[in-house]
């Protein structure tokens, strides 16, 4: 029995493929949620949009510091896997969610599979470094999205018969969902937005948003960004961000806060946005996929493929390299090549798992 362990948003959108290919196969699983994500716009709907069961178990551990949430979540899932033992364990990326799961799959003497392993920014001032570069040491299975991922494992002395390089599931999500989201979304109608005249933004990170410094460069860089171009700036906001923003006392003029929308949504979104402005890791996949340009908010990143493509530049704060940054990218052409692979990623992980029985 395969148990699948989510919390966030990400996590459920990259699992998705990997649930649906375990029910096509008869695969026995269970999909385990921490509730690491603890609104209803970012988790419950997800499930429902994408059809995918409900959770057998949701520990609902909310927010809290690293230590706390990460806590929490392994004594809520060694509880469970005291009570009912899976064979494998199955994580993703490098949430707070996916440290936990490993560290007690690991100590519980059960199989790791790690999906999204060996991504790398090598800034270890970034919690999710750590938590991807302990995830990969103590897993089993590593299921790489491409053969830089492969690299990074390979040169950290991780035994080359547990890595895999299946693509990303992220593939398999967009080619799975983009017709279900043309059919299904309103979202531009909703907003009054014209595809591929609107500017779309996300801002999550800690060291963004929890730095007044940080969060004030990136949103007068924005709005530089939309008064140039003359477009409107559609801006899904994290609940902690438009915290930090009140807090700190920030002028958001000439900017559409929206609250997080549902995956279809904002899959529409991405999708006819004529630039996308972004800390988030797979915001930057889901864009290089798409064709939609990318000014990534951070000095690095873990995804280097999409800036090697040409798919993304990196900017990081500065109002003026995020404008220098959007004028570039914007003016080159969008016909770079999907680093991901071929969208089979989920049943490629599945039948990995399947032939190791």
């Amino acid at each position: 029995m395969i148990s699948i362990v989510l919390g966030t948003r990400p996590e459920i959108i990259k699992m998705a493929p990997v649930i649906r290919a375990c029910q096509k196969k008869g695969i026995d699983f269970s999909v385990l949620h921490t509730g690491q994500h603890y609104s209803y716009e970012m988790d419950k709907i997800f499930f429902e949009e994408l059809s995918l069961p409900v959770p057998y178990c949701n520990l609902d551990v909310g927010s809290g510091t690293h230590a706390e949430q990460t806590g929490a979540i392994m004594c809520g899932i060694e509880k469970m896997y005291l009570e009912n033992r899976p064979d494998i364990i199955l994580v993703q990326g490098d949430t707070n969610t996916a440290l936990a799961g490993g560290l007690v799959g690991a100590k519980m003497h059960i199989p790791i599979g790690h999906v999204e392993a060996g991504l790398r920014s090598n800034d270890r001032s970034m919690p999710e470094e750590i938590n991807r570069v302990v995830v990969d040491h103590i897993s089993e299975y590593l299921f790489a999205p491409t053969d830089d991922s492969c690299n990074n494992l390979v040169r950290e002395g991780i035994d080359v018969t547990k890595i895999y390089n299946t693509g990303n599931t992220v593939v398999d999500s967009l080619i799975q969902h983009r017709e279900i989201a043309r059919t299904k979304s309103g979202v531009l109608k909703r907003f009054g937005v014209t595809p591929n005249q609107y500017l779309l933004v996300t801002a999550h990170r800690a060291e963004n948003v929890d730095d007044k410094s940080r969060i004030k460069g990136i949103i007068s860089g924005i709005q530089k960004v939309g008064q140039q171009y003359g477009m409107p700036i559609i801006f899904p906001m994290h609940p902690r961000t438009q915290k930090m923003i009140q807090e700190f006392g920030i002028n958001s003029e000439g900017i559409t806060i929206i609250s997080p929308v549902g995956y279809l949504d904002f899959l529409e979104l991405e999708a006819h946005a004529r630039l996308i402005l972004t800390d988030s890791g797979g915001v930057q996949e889901e864009a290089c996929i798409l064709r939609v340009p990318c000014v990534t908010l951070r000095e690095n990143t873990e995804r280097p493929e999409t800036v090697e493509v040409g798919g993304n530049i990196l900017a990081g704060s500065d109002p003026e390299s995020i404008v220098s940054s959007s004028e570039r990218i914007m003016s080159s052409s969008r016909m770079w090549a999907n680093p991901y692979g071929d969208g089979s990623a989920g049943e490629q992980i599945v039948e990995i798992i399947k032939s190791a029985d």
